[in-house]
């Protein structure tokens, strides 16, 4: 039952199934982001072409993905996220359907690209819808608990999802992840309030300011590229500068991952009181991970404790950063979103590029020096912004005692 009091919030209870929800699809569209890196050799000959081909596949998606973000979210800033969340989960369901029927790279293509157009808008509602459900003290919790699949994805889904399609077939995969993105929509459907985004708990940020939204995505585009030269090329710095086996990635791979879900739960924690001190750790760590990894990454153990720093840091980066859109984005907090989505994926594209080139022209030693810098730059910039702008805590506790009043009828309603 929606709150009167302030629209969109409901029952603890049922929005906690549907922040479950969430969690799993941002899993899943994570996951099928990054199936054909996994499948590359079980696709290519299945469908006649070529392992270059099918990696176009998670290119072509993130291009989509980048340029779409913004004018979707313009276009439907009006529709109840209700049914923009039901109606992309059940795209991306059909979809993902679709790619495992496809019988020739054309159709897979298209497929992919839907798929994409999917995710593309799902992450401009998913932030403020579910955040929405919830009263504003706990919100940083809620995008901290929505990483979680975004951590879980690359550790546990990707490897799942490859030892399933190398036990049956790649279309296996991509037919599971369709099942469970249909179980999604009905939990969407059924349980979503249908509240317009102008009236929800979490459509307007409660300390406005274009200079802060500005600064905020300058950060997010230098700590982005910074971080995703390492990201893209850290296997081929294992391999050739720490000297570990192409046997060694999983486990090796799984460290930083595992390391990312902690540091996932463990911001959490922090996040509704430390925003600025929750990001500005993360990038602190993130850098000083990246440097430890250029100066010492020939040693096995600390090559080891480097990308645990970094993954555990970096997995905190993208609550953080969310968590203080919604906190500063003047107007619609769903523009302010979007537009923070496509940063991060134009860092995403820069921050591979600048590794791809640094590691043709130097060697890959050299992307985390490149990366510390960018992300000290960042670090620069989110310090600046802190200093330059009125503090978060005094607001944030006239916002608590404003909601003092809500929450002791919710107490005695729940009493009731």
């Amino acid at each position: 039952m929606t709150s009167p009091a302030t629209p969109g919030i409901v029952d603890p209870r049922r929005a906690n199934v549907i922040l479950v929800a969430m969690a799993v699809s941002t899993f899943l569209f994570v996951l099928v982001e990054g199936l054909p890196s996994g499948l590359l050799t079980l696709m290519a000959p299945d469908l006649d072409t070529t392992t270059s081909r099918i990696g176009l596949l998670v290119t072509g998606y993130a291009l989509v993905v980048l340029v779409a973000t913004v004018p979707l979210a313009m276009a439907t800033k009006r529709v109840p996220r209700r049914w923009v969340l039901s109606a992309t989960v059940l795209l991306a369901a059909v979809g993902t359907l679709w790619a495992g029927l496809a019988d020739g790279y054309g159709s897979i293509m298209a497929a992919r690209l839907v798929t994409a157009l999917a995710q593309a808008l799902f992450w401009v509602a998913v932030i403020p819808g579910t955040a929405g459900l919830f009263p504003p003290r706990v919100r940083g919790r809620v995008m901290a608990r929505l990483a979680l699949g975004n951590s879980i994805a690359p550790v546990l889904g990707l490897p799942a999802g490859t030892w399933l399609a190398e036990h049956t077939s790649w279309r296996t995969t991509f037919w599971v992840v369709s099942a469970l993105s249909m179980v999604i929509f009905v939990v969407v459907l059924v349980l979503f309030p249908t509240v317009r985004p102008s009236e929800g708990g979490a459509s307007r940020a409660p300390f406005p300011s274009r200079r802060r939204l500005v600064t905020q995505l300058v950060t997010t585009a230098l700590v982005v590229t910074g971080a995703f030269g390492l990201i893209t090329f850290v296997t081929q710095l294992l391999q050739d500068v720490s000297g570990y086996a192409r046997a060694d990635m999983p486990w090796l791979l799984s460290i930083q991952g595992a390391a990312g879900v902690v540091g996932a739960i463990v911001v959490g924690r922090f996040l509704d009181r430390h925003s600025w001190g929750s990001l500005t750790t993360a990038i602190v760590v993130v850098t000083v991970a990246q440097v430890l990894l250029f100066a010492l990454a020939p040693n096995h153990l600390v090559a080891i404790v480097g990308i645990a720093l970094f993954g555990g840091a970096f997995a905190t980066i993208p609550p953080a950063l969310s968590h203080r859109v919604m906190l500063v984005s003047p107007g619609s907090t769903d523009m302010g979103v979007a537009v923070s989505s496509a940063i991060f994926n134009l860092g995403i594209a820069a921050g591979s590029g600048l590794g791809a080139a640094l590691t043709a022209a130097v060697g890959v030693r050299w992307v985390p020096l490149a990366g510390a810098v960018l992300t000290a730059l960042a670090l620069a910039v989110n310090i600046w912004e802190h200093r330059t702008n009125p503090p978060f805590p005094a607001a944030r506790q006239a916002v608590e005692e404003a909601l003092a009043p809500t929450a002791a009828a919710e107490a005695a309603e729940a009493e009731a």
